[in-house]
């Protein structure tokens, strides 16, 4: 099954137009960096997706699988977070993303390693996708409920970057995607190359 986030907004009927800017904004980046996983993924051919390129490597399906297990980790804590320290309204409407720095999420350059909770455990690609899909919906949902507050003064630390706030979370997790895009495009180059 594939879902979008037009599916989202119909199924939840939500009038976007009445968020807070803030909120669209974040909502907006999140489904730019699923289409570009979604495209990344489409594009490794459906028997390839569950091959890693090199022992040890990750595979398409893992690669998805990962994203959706931090996907549901990030809603589940925003929305925890966010009813523990019950933010007031957002007051400002400047435009959050350019206040970030998703750039040391996106370069591939650094390699990370991934802690054990957030390992791929083996799903199947198809199984992966839809993992994703349901972690991207519990996430704007996640969004969605928390439109309108300040969540800049919502905050819990990140393993490697240290405390980031939700805002911070948000736009972490499509940066995420979009470095897992990265590898999944690597992936393919690497899968077509040896064939």
């Amino acid at each position: 099954m594939r879902h979008n986030i037009a599916d989202f907004r119909q199924r939840a009927r939500i009038d976007y137009r009445h968020m807070h800017p803030r909120t669209h904004e974040l909502l907006d980046y999140l489904e730019r960096q699923r289409a570009v996983l979604r495209a990344a993924f489409d594009a490794v051919p459906p028997a390839l997706r569950e091959r890693a390129p090199a022992a040890g490597a990750w595979s398409t399906a893992a690669c998805v699988e990962h994203l959706a297990i931090v996907g549901h980790l990030v809603a589940n804590r925003l929305t925890a977070n966010v009813a523990s320290a019950n933010p007031g309204p957002e007051t400002s409407t400047d435009p959050i993303l350019p206040q970030l720095n998703v750039s040391m999420v996106l370069d591939r350059g650094t390699k990370l390693n991934a802690p054990d909770l957030i390992l791929p455990t083996g799903l199947s690609a198809y199984a992966a996708w839809a993992a994703v899909e349901r972690a991207g919906i519990a996430l704007r949902d996640a969004v969605v409920a928390a439109d309108g507050l300040a969540l800049g003064g919502v905050s819990w630390p990140h393993p490697r970057f240290g405390p980031l706030t939700a805002y911070q979370w948000i736009a972490l997790n499509g940066a995420h995607e979009a470095r897992h895009a990265a590898q999944i495009r690597e992936i393919a180059e690497t899968l077509a190359a040896a064939r």
